[in-house]
């Protein structure tokens, strides 16, 4: 798919355009700043994008606000006493530094995250153990999920992964039946897991945030609008990359 990406002003608003062979024009908020992106088709111009984004200022800025609510972690040292977050759930971290073991991490009960690693194991090492520790617990989940979720929606997959993404819970490419969802989804309540995988597969039926596909998950998943703000409103990570 062939894509075109500029940047305009708006009222004072920074605002990416990606210009897409696309039927409709889409905007969007997205964390943690609150940066806006429109998806726009083709033969849309700059002006009809400034229209739809001055018809939107009052949502685009009440969306801005919740997001600088919002509270967030600090940047992460990867230290003893630092708070991490496991499906929801608020650890605090306990580096053991030992020559005799493999990096890893294990979880005591619900309040400690331990993570071994060797005296001279850099940040940026401790950060990926952890990270590793994420993408091995969300690929021990999402199986499970899938086996419920898709006899329901009648729907399969032939491929799915985990990556981190800065805008998206996850993808969907229908043509490829396969589907991402965002390592950060580690973080939160399995139920908000649970929505963003039902959605996905939701739009193996419907590619667009439609009627017919608002319909698919009140069907499927009445309470995904309540989950959509519980994930909405969680903590949100000191992006770096």
């Amino acid at each position: 798919m062939s894509t075109e990406s500029r940047k305009i002003t708006v009222s004072g608003l920074a605002v990416e355009v990606v210009r897409k062979p696309i039927k409709n024009l889409h905007l969007g908020v997205y964390p943690p700043q609150g940066r806006v992106r429109v998806a726009a088709p083709l033969a849309v111009d700059d002006e009809a994008v400034r229209q739809a984004v001055v018809g939107k200022l009052g949502w685009i800025k009440r969306q801005q606000a919740k997001f600088q609510a919002q509270p967030r972690q600090s940047e992460r040292r990867m230290v003893s006493g630092e708070s991490h977050y496991f499906l929801g759930q608020r650890y605090r971290l306990r580096v053991h530094e030992t020559s005799g073991t493999a990096l890893h991490i294990a979880l005591r009960g619900k309040a400690c995250m331990d993570l071994f690693v060797r005296p001279e194991t850099t940040v940026e090492r401790r950060e990926q153990v952890i990270q590793d520790f994420y993408r091995a617990e969300l690929k021990r989940l999402v199986p499970e999920l899938l086996e419920k979720w898709q006899p329901k929606l009648g729907v399969e997959v032939r491929a799915w992964g985990i990556k981190r993404m800065k805008t998206k819970w996850g993808t969907c490419n229908i043509e490829a039946q396969r589907i991402w969802l965002n390592l950060e989804l580690a973080k939160k309540p399995v139920q908000c897991l649970e929505y963003i995988l039902v959605h996905e597969l939701a739009h193996l039926h419907e590619r667009h945030h439609n009627d017919r596909f608002i319909s698919l998950l009140n069907q499927h998943l009445p309470q995904w609008s309540q989950l959509r703000e519980l994930l909405n409103n969680s903590y949100l990570a000191e992006e770096r990359w």
